[in-house]
């Protein structure tokens, strides 16, 4: 579903991807885990190309990536993105918030895209919200309306930018419970965070990254157990230990 080759990123001198080859097949969902500026999250976003990659190829359900126009807007619409901001519109309703790109790009009619939106609503368990603005709602109540709207264009593939790094430790578990039911659902996911017992239960694999490299791709058994990289070990010695 996805595929990277040999995909190279600068931020000017700075090499943050450095030859990436990775392949995620359908109904996969992959954990990328690893220091800060390890080139976690750039890889993601990568992806749909929110960031340009300098070199190498990416491929979205057997497509490659366009540099732009009509046909990056068709790609990104199969391919949903949740961010550790929330980014929903403030002057909208949650409702409002979910029915709006399936109207604008999938041209769903409005009683359609309503009723499509409350099953999403009702599935990330926040239906009785739906008339209410983001701000009337905590940051985990709307890091699940942005997870219903990223659903509602009915996407091939999900990437998870840190999903739960802007909310109280007490609201991270109902966005990762709702991240949870979707990967046994089999949505294809790709998943940047923190959340090491998600890694743990949800990852059919785990992608750990140091220095802008993929160093380790494995089970979640194979990497909390044993990591073959000193790397890993140090990373996993740090983080464990809190």
């Amino acid at each position: 579903m996805i595929r990277m080759a040999g995909v190279d990123k600068f931020f000017g001198p700075l090499h943050v991807l450095k030859n990436i080859d990775l392949e995620v097949p359908k109904g996969q969902v992959v954990v990328v885990l690893g220091p800060s500026g390890s080139g976690k999250s750039t890889l993601c976003r990568a992806i749909n190309r929110l960031e340009p990659i300098n070199s190498g190829i990416i491929e979205v359900d057997g497509k490659q990536l366009p540099a732009e126009g009509k046909q990056l807007a068709a790609l990104r619409a199969d391919v949903g993105m949740v961010f550790q901001q929330f980014n929903l519109f403030a002057h909208k309703t949650i409702l409002e918030n979910v029915m709006l790109a399936p109207m604008k790009v999938r041209k769903l009619n409005k009683t359609d895209a309503r009723t499509r939106a409350m099953e999403l609503l009702e599935r990330v368990g926040i239906a009785n919200q739906a008339d209410k603005h983001p701000a009337q709602l905590s940051g985990g109540q709307q890091q699940r309306v942005a997870i219903a709207r990223a659903l509602a264009m009915r996407p091939k593939v999900m990437l998870f930018d840190e999903p739960t790094s802007a909310l109280d430790p007490e609201m991270v578990q109902e966005v990762l419970d709702v991240m949870t039911t979707l990967a046994k659902d089999g949505m294809t996911m790709l998943v940047v965070t923190h959340e090491m017992g998600f890694a743990r239960k949800a990852a059919d694999r785990v992608i750990f990254m140091a220095d802008g490299e993929i160093v380790e791709d494995s089970t979640p058994t194979e990497f909390f157990t044993s990591p073959r990289s000193a790397r890993a070990k140090d990373f996993l010695g740090k983080i464990l230990t809190h």
